[in-house]
């Protein structure tokens, strides 16, 4: 329960009631930035497949594994992830993983085989896997209820930042030798610098530290955010510790009478839409030297497709607050499946450039609403936890999906991939119709 305090309110009450400040927006770029690392990371994966199949002249069985052996460590990072911000904190877990991952990738840059590369990647993910739920929920539980949603989209919108660095060093520097890829890969190493930032920047979530009795710190928190905005209550006394309030078994709450239809739905767009979205965008690059275009023709038309990304973003963040979040969700999941399936009959370059962009403004406006509705869904005890193991759940997709993709092209050739990914967006799109919506709510101590 959370305790009231001098002023008569709850400490989430008083947060809810403030304008945005500079402190959120410190918090908000402090967050975003490890996210757009994190993009970068990733992203940077497709151009490196892309010229290791030339250089090494590894096959795409091989290569697949590189991603998918990266999703393997974020599936158990986030889902580990997530019980550890539920036990040690948001800040101290955000930090740590974004130091992991930034570690390993700059040693992946050193990878003398396909084997060793698989590995780091490994280590990489159970890094960045953690790191988006656990940055998701710490900005949820710091952002105005009335406009929750949209900051969690804006959050999100780091991730096409990311990427569009990852499209420009694939552009500008992997083209230029043989070892343009590890060049790449040592860019990677920035977030482990970033990660001391973050730790000694960012404030731990005050629902956390109430929920383990840490009430002092909680309201001088509390009091620093109302002093940004230009209010001056009395700083309250610490008040004495109050047992924690955590579940015995966080996991299995998620599954309780209360909890499970939303978490069965959520697992399932989580599942799809990492699928559909892995399953094209890892392998772009490479699917379009496929076609016939060169290397660097092929991550120039990818580099213009993640551009529109941005104005996805921006769309889902209007929306989300205007339509609600289960509807703007469904709506551009639906708009990716239609371009998808558009993008299984591109025969040129105008119609790879027009529905691979739509694709990518879709499928990222679905990831913004995604990531704004999954901590709304659960209380504090859980929330680490329930956003960890959706992730978590949604990363066994990513998984699957780069080595489906190389087997889908032999059987019916580019077409039959995407045909599959626009199937399973519509899945999606049907299962986000069943969440519950939180928009304007509080959320759930």
């Amino acid at each position: 329960m959370t305790p009231t305090t001098t002023s008569g309110r709850t400490r989430s009450q008083r947060l809810d009631a403030l304008p945005w400040t500079r402190k959120h927006s410190r918090l908000l770029g402090g967050s975003g930035i490890g996210w757009a690392l994190d993009a970068m990371d990733v992203g940077l994966i497709s151009f490196v497949i892309a010229q290791l199949a030339v250089v090494w002249k590894a096959d795409a069985a091989q290569l697949s594994w590189v991603a998918s052996a990266g999703f393997l460590g974020m599936a158990i990072g986030a889902s580990v992830g997530g019980l550890l911000a539920d036990r040690l904190g948001r800040r101290q877990v955000f930090a740590l993983t974004l130091l992991v991952y930034g570690v390993f990738t700059g040693l992946s840059a050193l990878s003398w085989s396909v084997g060793t590369l698989i590995a780091l990647r490994f280590l990489v993910g159970l890094g960045l896997g953690a790191e988006l739920p656990i940055a998701s929920t710490l900005v949820s539980e710091f952002a105005p209820a009335r406009i929750r949603g949209r900051i969690i989209v804006i959050l999100e919108s780091f991730w096409a930042v990311g990427w569009t660095a990852a499209a420009l060093i694939g552009y500008l520097v992997i083209p230029t030798s043989n070892d343009g890829w590890r060049w790449a890969l040592a860019l990677g190493a920035v977030p482990a610098v970033w990660a001391i930032f973050v730790r000694l920047r960012l404030p731990e979530s005050v629902r956390f530290l109430e929920a383990r009795g840490r009430h002092g710190e909680a309201e001088r928190i509390v009091f620093e955010f109302e002093d940004a905005a230009g209010l001056t209550p009395p700083l309250a006394a610490a008040e004495p510790p109050e047992p924690a309030v955590t579940a015995d078994h966080p996991v299995s709450t998620l599954f309780g009478a209360r909890l499970r239809r939303r978490t069965t739905s959520l697992w399932l767009v989580w599942f799809c839409v990492n699928f559909a979205y892995y399953g094209a965008f890892i392998w772009l690059p490479t699917l379009l030297v496929a076609q016939g275009f060169s290397l660097v023709r092929s991550f120039e038309y990818t580099l213009i497709i993640t551009v529109a990304q941005l104005p996805g973003y921006a769309v889902s963040a209007w929306l989300v607050e205007r339509w609600g979040r289960r509807v703007t969700l469904a709506v551009f999941l639906v708009g990716s499946a239609l371009s998808a399936a558009l993008f299984a009959t591109a025969g040129d370059v105008t119609a790879v450039l027009v529905f691979g962009s739509m694709l990518s403004f879709f499928n990222l406006g679905a990831w913004g609403a995604l990531y704004a509705v999954t901590p709304e869904l659960y209380p504090t005890r859980v929330r680490g936890t329930g956003a960890g193991w959706a992730a978590g759940f949604g990363r066994l997709a990513s998984i699957i999906a780069p080595l489906c993709v190389p087997v889908l092209i032999t059987a019916g050739g580019v077409a039959l991939p995407f045909g599959v990914f626009a199937a399973v967006f519509a899945v999606a799109a049907v299962a986000a119709l069943t969440l519950p919506d939180q928009r304007g709510r509080a959320l759930e101590d």
